[in-house]
């Protein structure tokens, strides 16, 4: 089987504005049959009423369904739609769109961008932020990197999750059948389900033990993280979306994959580093020239749980005019554009269990 995956980046004027993607369509760069996932940095809050990401999904659906020729309903069922709220900072909303398409012949002795994607069950309220939803993304993780025909879990960069959260009816609904919640906290139900959810990619690549695992340790073992896991939440869904992106032989194209740590908000050297392993070496920011190389920058973002960036202070959680994933996706995504020399940047905020605690993954798609 010869294939390749291919990756586009598109701005988008608000967050119901699907243009980008449908003109891609229509100018013959790729078809709608070929489309994987689609990735969105959208411009609400991140939070919980952060309506920005169903009216996302919901207009990608509409603009679909007629190219892809089935109902917005069945888009939903074949495209990871995974959106992910805030563009606080200089941060710029866009669509990254994922296309795999067959016939391409593959790179003889070399590994290239591979991508595959699973969808677990749709998760019961009281199962949110809980071990059942640790297992069932694992499973989806193992399934997805089947598709993408990547066998080793070195070669696995980066994992993206879409995940649902707690809402107030949700929580009521399992009350009312006499079941509990992981947390009456709505807003702390987001960081329940991407802590979870990022478990489940760390058990399923081998980085953290089973047996250590359980619903207690859910965004309280900070000792426990993926080092390759992005997770997001949102109202817009019951289930878990999972994408795996990594490096693969039997793949053609011209697109690669690379990652660090981030070991707090600031570590521009993990940045760097991931572009270096991607084909970029720089000495400060990259040219107009390598940033176009560049096709996407992908973040987790988090402040620090003790509160300070090497031994300095921060307000970050003591700001209650300012969410603090918000404060924190705006200074990483700073760090970030400056590396970089743009600020198309896919920075996802709430970075539980995904890296040491106040880092997170940081990987980068760029053209050979």
């Amino acid at each position: 089987m010869s294939r390749a995956c291919l990756l586009f980046r598109v701005p988008m004027a608000h967050p119901g504005d699907a243009s980008g993607v449908t003109a891609l369509i229509a100018e013959g760069r790729l078809r709608a049959d070929e489309i994987v996932a689609i990735f969105g940095k959208t411009e609400g809050n991140g939070c919980v009423n952060d309506f920005t990401r169903p009216f996302a999904v919901s207009a990608l659906k509409a603009a679909l369904a007629g190219p892809m020729a089935c109902s917005p309903d069945e888009v939903g069922r074949r495209v990871a739609l995974v959106m992910s709220g805030g563009t606080e900072g200089g941060l710029s909303p866009h669509f990254l769109v994922f296309a795999r398409r067959e016939g391409v012949p593959a790179m003889a002795g070399s590994k290239r961008l591979a991508i595959g994607h699973a969808f677990t069950r749709e998760f019961l309220p009281e199962e949110i932020g809980r071990s059942a939803q640790i297992e069932a993304t694992a499973g989806a993780v193992r399934e997805a990197m089947e598709a993408a025909g990547i066998a080793e879990f070195g070669d696995i960069h980066f994992v993206q999750v879409k995940c649902p959260l707690l809402t107030a009816d949700r929580i009521a609904e399992a009350a009312a059948r006499g079941e509990t919640v992981a947390t009456l906290d709505t807003y702390e139900s987001m960081g329940r389900s991407r802590g979870a959810s990022a478990l489940g990619v760390g058990l399923a690549l081998g980085e953290v033990k089973a047996r250590a695992l359980s619903d207690a340790a859910i965004g309280h073992d900070l000792g426990l993280w993926s080092g390759r896991a992005s997770a997001s939440a949102g109202i817009e869904l019951m289930r878990n979306e999972v994408v795996v992106l990594g490096n693969a032989a039997g793949w053609g194209g011209d697109l690669v994959i690379a990652h660090r740590v981030m070991r707090d908000a600031i570590d521009l050297p993990a940045i760097t580093g991931a572009l270096a392993d991607a084909g970029i070496a720089a000495d400060g920011q990259l040219t107009a020239g390598q940033a176009e190389r560049v096709v996407a920058l992908l973040a987790k973002a988090e402040p620090s749980r003790a509160g300070h960036i090497r031994g300095a202070r921060h307000i970050m959680w003591d700001d209650s005019d300012i969410n603090a994933t918000r404060h924190a996706r705006a200074l990483v995504g700073g760090v970030a554009a400056a590396a970089i020399g743009r600020t198309d940047l896919f920075v996802s905020g709430g970075a539980e269990h995904q890296g040491p605690d106040g880092g997170g993954p940081v990987a980068v798609i760029a053209r050979i």
